[in-house]
């Protein structure tokens, strides 16, 4: 990537997964892509991290209003050119301007705030109450335990954390926006709170069992490209 769009760190992460059927999710994937499955079934992932100074291109990231926890809800897609991707349902995050600038910029559903992550003794914990657009009081309230470094990810942990891009609905269609970063460092982690209405309200079903998988990881540098499109249609359905 000669250009970046943009530049930016994820930091502190938790990746919290439940499995669900692709027919539930079908009806929420941006025209021109489905829900990417692995051994039959797809997933909706509840990721909180850290954002860590947003720079446009080569500039340096800024300080104050590019930095600020989010928390994400998000699900698995593909394209008809075999792009995989995540699509975000919701994205919360703790600053208004970058919000505003998401939401109107890029259409993504960014959603404004109150947020905090917090380390202690090998416990990472995130919480978000919801202010705007809605619905306020949307709340999520995770801590993962982190423990020790995987060395091999499974092929599920690949399919989860190995993504390369986002699909987003724009005029109609799906726009394809590329990510590059490092391989992830990953650890397991163990689920100590999960305590969160946030799916729900992102219009995916709400889990009702375990989550299938827990991870952690401290970050990575990331660069965003320039967005794409899909060369073609595909049915939307799994």
């Amino acid at each position: 990537m000669r250009t970046p769009l943009l530049t930016q760190e994820w930091l502190d992460l938790a990746f919290v997964h439940w499995a669900v059927e692709p027919a539930a999710v079908a009806g929420l994937m941006p025209r021109g892509t489905v829900p990417d499955t692995h051994d039959g079934l797809t997933y909706v992932g509840l990721v909180a991290f850290r954002m860590h100074r947003v720079g446009w291109f080569r500039l340096p990231g800024v300080p104050y209003l590019g930095s600020f926890p989010e928390t994400n809800v998000r699900l698995y897609s593909v394209d008809a050119q075999g792009r995989r991707g995540v699509v975000f349902r919701s994205m919360d995050a703790s600053r208004l301007v970058p919000v505003v600038m998401g939401r109107f910029a890029f259409r993504l559903p960014y959603l404004w705030s109150r947020m905090s992550v917090r380390s202690a003794g090998g416990t990472v914990s995130y919480e978000s109450s919801r202010r705007w657009p809605g619905p306020r009081g949307a709340y999520s309230r995770v801590t993962v335990r982190v423990g020790a470094r995987i060395a091999e990810p499974t092929a599920l942990e690949h399919f989860l954390t190995a993504r390369w891009g986002m699909h987003n609905a724009f005029l109609g269609r799906a726009s394809y926006l590329p990510n590059h970063h490092p391989r992830w460092p990953l650890h397991r982690a163990e689920l100590v709170t999960c305590d969160e209405n946030l799916i729900a309200a992102a219009g995916v079903p709400a889990p009702v069992e375990a989550p299938v998988s827990v991870l952690y990881s401290p970050g990575v540098r990331v660069r965003l490209g320039r967005p794409a499109r899909p060369a073609a249609l595909l049915p939307l359905g799994p």
